[in-house]
This record gives structure tokens, sequence and C-alpha cells, in this order.
């Protein structure tokens, strides 16, 4: 019979540590005092542990709001003046580097943003070039990075796998790739996945542990948290949505070489040929979202059967994984203020009555770029005290 792995005191003060920090980064900043009351740690136990992570840089001191007299207790919070974390967003035609705050706030500085282009080499040049620009700041540490990507993610290997939209992606290792050029930390996220989490963390989910978000773009992905845990599947693979296929014959080709799939019908490529069906002429993807902003009654049955189309995609998600709620981010919600309430009444048609009674759809509030930060804090604040869970 093997024994129980010995339970060393560094590892207490690592469990320590990152119990802390995230309390700090959930409640918000307290003094240590208010540390000692919430998690019941002795005073010196929490006074060694936050010693340990002042050292490193991840928590802050600052004095107390609105204490002019006295010695009041200095306050602890995520590093924000001396320290923060890069949010790097992948996208089929716009990329973006944000840097924010350890709290996961982004700076005053907006994004930096570019076109995609067209090779992979090239992509990552103009992304450590973006990174290197937000990491010049002046006595300050950047801890790490976060990349949201579209497609397949095979989490385990943080390898994008397939990339329908963004084919430049597919069996390449943007994280890796860019801690290795900038001597950073890392992670890769699926971009439906660090919808989650900025919905999590910064968004409508603060206090919901179980919900989907479902992002309809140039494609259609789904999220499922589920009791603040992620579902990824096997290799990090699921969430696919917009791969189900709605149109069994006939449909239009796929980037994912199949016909028929629920992107191809609701995604922004087919709100563009809608669109350009009631002008008769072609328009771009924003071209299209601003004519719905300037008139939505003229697409009222176009938009319609977006919601149609849309509603079984949802229905799908909601008999099969019963979400509280669904956010949803998608460019249709702002173009046309009456798309949530026919999207709600199409999704009722077609859902199980029992599994839609509770079910709410929303506004997503949350973006990618808060989410690939989010990711990075996540992954700093486990590593505290990695391997020991």
């Amino acid at each position: 019979m093997s024994s129980a792995p010995s339970l060393r005191p560094s590892h207490v003060g690592k469990w320590n540590e990152r119990h802390i920090l995230r309390a700090i980064q959930t409640i918000g900043p307290m003094s240590r005092a208010d540390v000692v009351r919430h998690l019941g740690l002795s005073a010196p136990t929490v006074s060694k542990a936050v010693a340990s992570l002042l050292t490193t840089g991840l928590l802050e001191e600052t004095a107390a709001p609105g204490s002019a007299r006295g010695r009041p207790a200095p306050i602890l919070r995520p590093a924000i003046e001396r320290g923060q974390v890069l949010g790097v967003v992948i996208d089929v035609d716009v990329c973006s580097v944000t840097a924010a705050g350890l709290d996961g706030t982004p700076l005053a500085d907006e994004s930096i943003s570019f076109a995609t282009p067209f090779n992979y080499s090239a992509l990552v040049d103009q992304l450590e070039a973006a990174c290197r620009t937000r990491m010049a700041r002046s006595g300050v540490t950047t801890f790490g990075l976060g990349v949201s990507l579209p497609g397949l993610v095979d989490d385990p290997r943080g390898l994008g796998v397939f990339s329908p939209n963004l084919p430049i992606t597919n069996g390449t290792t943007p994280a890796a790739d860019l801690a290795a050029r900038l001597g950073l930390d890392a992670v890769l996220i699926q971009e439906s996945r660090a919808l989650a989490l900025a919905e999590k963390h910064y968004g409508g989910a603060t206090d919901l542990g179980h919900f989907a978000v479902v992002d309809i773009g140039i494609g259609v992905g789904l999220s499922i948290m589920n009791q603040g845990r992620l579902l990824k599947g096997h290799a990090g693979l699921a969430g696919e949505l917009g791969h189900l296929t709605v149109q069994i014959r006939g449909g239009n080709r796929c980037g994912c070489g199949n016909t028929g799939c629920l992107e191809t019908v609701v995604g922004d490529q087919a709100t563009a040929r809608r669109i350009s069906a009631v002008l008769g002429r072609k328009v771009t993807i924003d071209e299209a979202f601003e004519a719905i902003g300037a008139d939505p009654s003229r697409y009222r049955g176009a938009l319609d059967e977006t919601a149609a189309c849309l509603a079984v995609g949802l229905a799908a998600a909601i008999n099969l994984f019963n979400p509280g709620t669904i956010f949803l981010h998608s460019r249709l919600l702002q173009s046309d203020p009456g798309f949530l309430a026919l999207l709600t009444a199409r999704t009722a048609e077609r859902s199980l009555a029992p599994s839609f009674a509770d079910a709410k759809l929303l506004p997503a509030r949350g973006t990618k770029s808060r989410g690939a930060i989010a990711g990075i804090i996540r992954h700093l604040t486990n590593a505290v005290a990695e391997g020991l869970d």
C-alpha cells in the first residue's frame, strides 16, 4: 500500500498565498486584518503569505481610501501600478493587444489593433511588436499574456488545431511562440471560453455558477461554465456549435468543408447576404450592420429568418446543458434593439418547455480581450501553488 505524500510546510505556505490572492481578487482590496477575518487564518500566517506575494509583485500595498489622519492599516490589492498583464486577441479580421492591471482593469491607453496578416509569421511578428510597445512602461513588470484564438484549441498542448475561418493558425502555438520571444508566461484560450471567463470575472455572470455564452460572429461558438469550471471536452475541443448541421441537403459551403452548418445561416456573412438581398446589391458585413442600425424595421423579415435559424442552435444548447442564463455576443443585439425579444420567442418555440422555463437570454458584457486578461490572471494565480492540488 502506497503512503500519502508528505505535507511540507512550504506547500501549506503556497496554498495560503493562492487562497489569499484569490480572496483579494474576488472580494476586492483588503487590509491584513480583513484577510484574517474573511479567511479564518492566523495573523502570522497571513503576514508571511502577504510578504511573499508583495515580494513577487502580484500584490501591492496602498493607503486606505480617504485616510488623511492617523496611521490606518495599509490596503492590499492586486498590482496595478507596478504590475500588468497583456490580453491578446487573434481574430479573423482584426487582432489587438491590451494591457491591464492584475485586477483585470484595462489601462487607460487604447488597445493596439491591426488588420490580421495573411500568414502566421507576420502575425506573430506584429503581435510581438504590439506587446513590446505595451511592455515599455517604466517601472512596471509584465507578468504574462493571455491569447484568445478562434477555432479548435487543444488546451493541454496550447495548440490551434483547426480554424475554418482563420486557417493560418492551424497547427500553430501562438501563446508559446510569443512567450518564447517575450520571456513571459502565456496561456492560449479558445475565444468562446475567453468570453465566458470575461463574463464570469467582469461581466454579468459574477454571481453565477452555471451559464452559457454563445458567440455569433464570422463563426458561432458555445462555452459552458458549470460550477465555475469551463466545460472543455476530452481534448479541449468542445463548443463548436457553429458546425451543428442544420441543412441536411444543399446549403452553403462552410469553412470546415461541410455544407449546411449553423454558422453558414446565422453568422455575420449570412447576415450580410440577407441584407444584400433586401437592398438588391452586395454589401459588406460592416455595411450590413450599419443598414440594420439605421432602420431595423426594413429588414425585419431577414432578421426573423436569422432568429429562426439561430434558435435551432440555442435550443440544442438549452436542451443539452440546461443553462440558467445564455449570454449572447453578437453585433445584431447592438444594431437591432428588438432582435433579442424576437430571438427569445423563436428559441422558446424550439426548446423543451421545462428546460426553457427558467432560462434567460441576455446580451454579453464581456469581450475577448477581457477574457484573455482573465485567463492569464487565473493562470498566474494557479501557478502560485502549481502542482499542489
